[in-house]
């Protein structure tokens, strides 16, 4: 049961990364709608990846399914 707990917790302790290990947002657009980004809505970083948004609803959009959308980045 302990061993359950603490592996539950792990999946919820963020994980900080210096900049050089984030890759920077390559699109000029918000990955979920295609409109044009909003510096003012906070970036979010996931695994790895910084990802740029129009408005905080794609923000909620992009984290209930990252992998829906992280296949529109460029492969490098």
């Amino acid at each position: 049961m302990l061993t359950r707990l603490f592996l539950l917790l792990l999946l919820f302790v963020p994980v900080t990364l210096s900049a050089a290990e984030v890759k920077p947002y390559p699109l000029a657009t918000c990955i979920v709608s295609g409109d044009k980004i909003d510096p003012s809505v906070p970036a979010v970083v996931h695994n790895g990846q910084q990802v740029k948004f129009c408005c905080k609803a794609c923000v909620k959009k992009f984290q209930a399914n990252p992998e829906k959308y992280l296949i529109k980045l460029p492969k490098k």
